[in-house]
């Protein structure tokens, strides 16, 4: 089946799961296929005149459907040429013609710095970097110092643990390589990966035997791993991992972006570099310790591969905000995690006692770390359920969107993050969307 041929095969399988305008319902299908990555950047959608006959429109709906695309910035028509897709969909924008927004459950976030004991910082001082100019390529050396590892490895400051992880997929891949990861696992790192040009392949990474078997069948160019999982909450023991990839001689991406959040007193879990210290890229971010808006995070690496990565950001942005790199210094000084970590371990509870009080059908195993819960829906589509839940104003993120092959569609992330009363209104919002099945 032809690249096209197969996208209108799923955008006819996502066309019914949208409510509304039949224009709507298409802009919304596309967006899906974008946030899923069935559709990447830079991707051009089919003409609309053919998109119109494929899925049984009119050409004026097609047309109707890529002109919100583009009003949303998902999408750009190039004259001449045809429209592309630009840019990947929040679930916020897509709520908009959704009614009103109770509740963003979708997005696994702090969602404001209100929690941070607040330095105080002269102005000027932001503006002073080690470098005068500000463009410091390995970063800030008193935000490297207070984040180099014990090991003693020098660090490189990133804008967020995003880029972290597509800096390592420059320097590791290339088209037609193979990745292995968890199922499920990150969005994010899938889309990265994708766009790269690699195979993604999902394995059991808690089996030995079935990693084993993978790396074997499949000569990975880098396995991923999540250290404290997303979307599930879970903190598996994946030392082993680090032992099969060190002795294949396979690359390993360790995303610790949530290390510091395990709950109920459980100590973080073990950086897998020290156990495969030569083939180790360890991926970090101050984003849900701190805040997203800071766009702080960092890699740790051996050389010659910190080199490359190095060389990789330069091509890409040249630094990270010196002014964010100094406001972080500080915060990081004044904002142990203890307290963060409490917080959300309350939040935790909260929720899912109202969960299982309003929604008793729904199923989960409690989250060990992280800003989420992963719940099984009996018996129900979660991409469906998901524009059910917008029409009662909250939003969720599907299960189909952290998995390689589209899997785990009676499920959703749910982030617990938000405060207990903006929770307890996306429960009411949920029981009132799964009530509305019935």
């Amino acid at each position: 089946m032809g690249r096209e041929e197969n996208l209108v095969t799923l955008v006819r399988d996502r066309l019914r799961l949208h409510q509304g305008t039949p224009s709507r319902r298409l802009a919304g299908a596309l967006a899906d296929l974008a946030q899923t990555g069935a559709l990447t950047p830079g991707d051009r959608l089919p003409s609309e005149r053919d998109l119109a006959q494929a899925v049984g429109l009119s050409r004026g709906t097609v047309a109707a459907a890529f002109n919100a695309l583009c009003e949303e910035g998902l999408c750009e028509r190039r004259h001449g040429s045809g429209t592309y897709l630009v840019g990947a969909p929040t679930f916020t924008g897509l709520l908009r013609a959704g009614g009103a927004l109770l509740a963003d459950l979708s997005t696994s976030v702090v969602p404001d710095p209100s929690h941070l004991a607040l330095p105080a910082i002269d102005p000027a001082d932001l503006l002073r970097s080690p470098s005068g100019h500000g463009y410091d390529a390995l970063g800030d050396p008193r935000l490297r110092a207070a984040l180099r590892p014990e090991t003693g490895t020098d660090v490189l400051i990133t804008g967020g643990a995003q880029q972290g992880i597509d800096l390592a997929a420059r320097v590791l891949l290339r088209p037609g390589d193979r990745v292995l990861v968890g199922d499920p696992t990150y969005a994010g790192a899938l889309g990265v990966f994708k766009r790269a040009g690699a195979h993604v392949a999902a394995v059991d990474l808690t089996s030995p035997g079935a990693l084993a078997e993978s790396i074997d069948r499949l000569r990975p160019a880098a396995v991923y791993v999540v250290s404290v999982e997303n979307p599930t909450g879970a903190v598996p023991d994946l030392r082993h991992v680090a032992e099969q990839a060190r002795a294949a001689d396979v690359t390993l991406i360790e995303d610790r972006t949530l290390a510091a959040l395990v709950h109920d007193g459980a100590p973080a879990p073990e950086p897998l570099a020290a156990l495969h210290p030569h083939g180790t890229i360890t991926v970090g971010s101050l984003s849900k310790l701190l805040w997203g808006g800071l766009r702080v995070g960092w890699i740790e690496a051996p050389e010659p591969l910190l080199a490359r990565l190095v060389e990789a950001k330069l091509d890409s942005d040249l630094a990270t905000s010196a002014v964010s790199q100094r406001l972080a210094t500080d915060l990081l000084a004044l904002n142990p995690a203890g307290p963060w970590r409490a917080e959300l371990g309350r939040r935790r509870d909260h929720f899912t006692a109202a969960l299982a009080a309003r929604l008793p059908d729904w199923t989960w195993t409690r989250p060990a770390g992280g800003l989420s819960l992963w719940a099984r829906l009996p018996g129900v589509d979660t991409d469906r359920f998901a524009a059910t839940a917008r029409e009662h104003g909250v939003a969720v993120a599907p299960g189909s969107l952290f998995s390689p092959d589209g899997r785990h569609r009676d499920r959703l992330r749910l982030s617990f993050a938000l405060p207990p009363d903006l929770l307890d209104q996306a429960v009411t919002g949920l029981a009132a969307a799964w009530e509305s099945r019935r």
